[in-house]
């Protein structure tokens, strides 16, 4: 394993968790909640504290088990920590956790997933067939990932001899350091399909740090490290995607996009991938990460709150829902309609707005002044101990936290 620093990283994993390992939250009995977060991942946890404390800091403070998260998982997985369980940084036992002491003691915890929403009734189903009524509910379900997407991907990840691996699994990301580390020679390509993922940047983040743990033991010079992408580009900012693409040719590394991977044959490491323009192309292939195509879940999907496409159909200023019939309905994160990428930093700035607008909602009947403007983040890894940090806002236009300090559409070094 590579000698590199690892305190900004154990800051990074505590982070994720510090907030609330609290007492184990009270699980809840009751059917009518003020408010009602469908989800327990990082955007529902979260928003419920925030919500919380500002009905706190109005000097209106709402009771224990007033505000409820329901979610069946039995666990809580930090997943931009998956990257470096891939790069041969942490163990992916770091990244899980078990989610019911994740709650607030103050929240109540329903341990049961939903399966239908009833909006015009104010209430939600469960799939016990328990009806949960709310004042305000925050759905916060995430995407699905659609792994039968890709032919022959199911039965690759499950084989150890495969080469084939995909960080974006709790279940498979250490298998990309095996794949990554166990490498000698040939070709190591990594995939991006076009169309929405979570963390856009990922797909090249492993591919970056498995470039540089090559050079880094002088493997280089035998593995043709390749990016095949459904995308038109290396990424959608234009800014970071120029410097990328220059980054990209710099280092060697083969770029071939409009090509979206269709089937994989994993006993002749043979991928085929989709072109632009209807063919098809096949590739043969030593190692072979993958991003499988991704898209909104089936709970939201067919339900009275979805958009068109699939998403939570909601305001992207004010996260409210854009049904004025469902007035008392929000949603942040990757199962919202927001056009902007799906991040977990975009949950940071997605979070105090809904809280802020919930809050006002339920005091005044209207939406406060405070709005999202899409801002997103991707701290694009380019390799052990540097990143890019990309930072954007709706239209992909950059909104930039340290321009003033450093240029951000350039790889900086960290650690030493």
């Amino acid at each position: 394993m590579l000698g590199v620093s690892r305190r900004g990283l154990s800051t990074l994993r505590s982070r994720a968790y510090s907030p609330i390992l609290r007492s184990l939250a009270t699980i809840a009995e009751k059917n009518k909640y003020k408010v009602l977060v469908v989800g327990g991942g990082s955007g529902g946890l979260s928003v419920a504290q925030q919500i919380y404390d500002r009905f706190a800091a109005a000097g209106n403070p709402l009771e224990a088990g007033d505000i409820a998260i329901a979610d069946g998982a039995d666990y809580h997985y930090y997943q931009p920590g998956w990257t470096l369980v891939g790069s041969g940084l942490r163990p992916k036992t770091d990244f899980r956790a078990p989610l019911a002491p994740l709650v607030p003691k103050h929240i109540a915890y329903i341990p049961e997933n939903v399966k239908s929403f009833s909006p015009k009734t104010s209430s939600v189903t469960t799939v016990t067939g328990r009806d949960l009524a709310y004042d305000a509910l925050v759905v916060a379900t995430g995407l699905q990932i659609n792994w039968d997407s890709i032919k022959g991907l199911s039965k690759a990840l499950g084989d150890p001899n495969s080469g084939v691996s995909s960080i974006y699994s709790y279940d498979t990301c250490d298998k990309v350091w095996d794949d990554v580390e166990g490498l000698r020679s040939g070709q190591a390509i990594f995939t991006q399909p076009a169309g929405i993922i979570k963390c856009a940047g990922a797909p090249q983040k492993i591919m970056w740090m498995a470039w540089d743990r090559y050079r880094r033991t002088d493997r280089s010079d035998k593995i043709k490290v390749d990016f095949y992408s459904g995308m038109p580009t290396m990424f959608s900012v234009k800014k970071y995607s120029d410097a990328l693409d220059a980054l990209r040719v710099e280092r060697g590394v083969g770029g071939h996009f409009g090509h979206n991977l269709v089937a994989i044959d994993s006993p002749n490491h043979r991928a085929t991938f989709k072109k632009a323009d209807g063919s098809m192309v096949d590739v043969d292939y030593t190692l072979l990460h993958v991003t499988p195509s991704m898209g909104p879940l089936d709970l939201v999907k067919g339900s009275p709150i979805a958009d068109s496409a699939g998403w939570v159909d909601i305001n992207k200023s004010t996260l409210r829902h854009n049904n004025s019939d469902y007035g008392n309905i929000f949603a942040l994160g990757d199962c919202s309609s927001l056009p902007t990428s799906k991040t977990a930093a975009a949950i940071t700035a997605q979070a105090p707005v809904l809280a802020e607008n919930l809050f006002s909602v339920m005091e005044t009947g209207k939406v406060s002044g405070a709005e999202y403007d899409g801002y997103t983040s991707c701290p694009l890894l380019t390799g052990y101990g540097e990143l890019m940090l990309a930072e954007f806002k709706y239209g992909l236009e950059p909104k930039e936290s340290f321009s003033d300090f450093f240029d951000q559409a350039k790889s900086h070094r960290f650690v030493q």
